[in-house]
């Protein structure tokens, strides 16, 4: 028996209904990346350039996936177990330490931010690889090829730390090709192999519930951000329109994605012939474009109460439409993946959006917030609507 393997099995348990409870200490993992998505919207929304964009796009691709990698080895860890929770604990720390560099990241703190990346990212894998060594030979294999991919993109993310840009912008963007690469070219490694969607043991209601509260603490700090940002306003009827606006907004971004359709998903999630090939393209991609949807609504929502009656400019149109577009669309593939069709609801709503961007030059910013919560409320309604319909033909039948 390998002695630089764990001797205890720290795995979780699999029950016969296949479900584990979210453990505290991972909602306590999940709370430090609040703090993440405030960084990332309150960058987006300071810095409304193309370069700004693709800086803070970037920036969320790293703090996507280090939480995500995360959050498929707590499905196979047991967090009730005491090293499991230091190490989540440990990774806590650094992902804060990421956080709060995030606003320096391509000027005084790239180094910072880039050595927090490699270190949870590496630091994570090289614990699950002792931890399961003895215990799972396939997650050994599986994270041994992860880890490979983790080493080759962290020795750019580093490089790139070290530089100034436009250097920093190419090694990063190309260490960032690596990571979101690599699941799906399944991990290929010479000499050990690709892994495979069948191979990835996972508790489906587990992943599903840990990606649901994420997109539940990013639209409650999305909703934190704008109610501060009202509070330090001397208030008006103009500007409580706006917040009534904004509030909408994010009540209807919920409504989309919890209500009834989060149960159904997690369901066809578990029934699925083959759960990992959905928990890799719905979860760990998809769900990406769900949170960087919310982030950019959260950038909208602090530029509407900034100056509701401004003109709507290229880059406040991008960001006020672009947003809700992008969870829509996210949302909608998202429920592709377990469903037959792309939602209905969601194909009109980005329609409505589109038609919104051709009227947007000749608006003011609350006039097309206010349309898009409209919309955003309609495709609410309209998904209810065509779901019960659905229900009812099916009792009929």
């Amino acid at each position: 028996m390998n002695p630089l393997g764990a001797a205890k099995n720290y795995l979780r348990p699999r029950t016969a209904q296949g479900t584990a409870p979210v453990a505290q200490v991972e909602v306590f993992f999940d709370l430090v990346f609040a703090f993440a998505v405030t960084q990332l919207s309150t960058t987006l929304r300071t810095d409304l350039t193309s370069l700004g964009l693709v800086h803070t796009l970037m920036l969320f691709a790293a703090v996507w996936w280090v939480w995500v990698y995360t959050a498929w080895v707590t499905n196979w860890l047991n967090p009730r177990n005491r090293p499991v929770q230091l190490m989540l604990i440990v990774l806590s720390f650094l992902g804060l330490l990421l956080s709060a560099s995030l606003p320096g990241a391509f000027t005084t703190r790239g180094i910072v931010f880039a050595g927090a990346y490699v270190a949870m990212q590496l630091g994570r894998t090289g614990f699950m690889l002792w931890a399961v060594r003895r215990h799972h030979p396939g997650h050994f294999r599986n994270m041994r090829r992860i880890g490979t991919w983790l080493c080759a993109s962290g020795l750019f993310w580093l490089a790139g730390g070290l530089v100034a840009e436009p250097l920093r912008d190419t090694l990063w963007l190309f260490a960032l090709v690596l990571d979101i690469a690599s699941p799906a070219l399944g991990f290929y490694v010479p000499g050990l192999g690709r892994s495979t969607t069948a191979e990835w043991d996972i508790d489906s209601y587990h992943l599903a519930e840990r990606c649901a509260g994420f997109i539940l603490i990013a639209l409650g700090e999305s909703v934190t951000v704008t109610g501060a940002a009202f509070f330090s306003l001397h208030w008006t009827l103009l500007n409580t329109t706006a917040f009534l606006a904004a509030f909408v907004g994010s009540v209807a971004l919920w409504w989309i994605y919890f209500d009834a359709a989060a149960e159904r998903t997690a369901d066809a999630f578990a029934h699925a012939a083959d759960p990992g090939r959905i928990a890799r393209a719905a979860y760990t991609y998809l769900h990406g474009l769900l949170v960087a949807g919310i982030i950019a609504d959260a950038a909208g929502d602090a530029l509407l109460l900034q100056d509701p009656t401004a003109p709507v400019t290229a880059a406040t149109g991008l960001i006020i439409l672009g947003g809700p577009a992008l969870y829509l669309l996210g949302n909608g593939l998202f429920r592709r993946h377990l469903a037959p069709l792309f939602p209905p609801s969601h194909v009109y709503g980005i329609l409505l959006l589109a038609v919104l961007a051709l009227a947007a030059p000749y608006l003011q910013v609350l006039a097309l917030a206010g349309a898009v919560a409209l919309v955003l409320v309609f495709v609410t309604v309209l998904g209810d609507i065509l779901f019960r319909r659905r229900q009812t033909h099916s009792s009929v039948r």
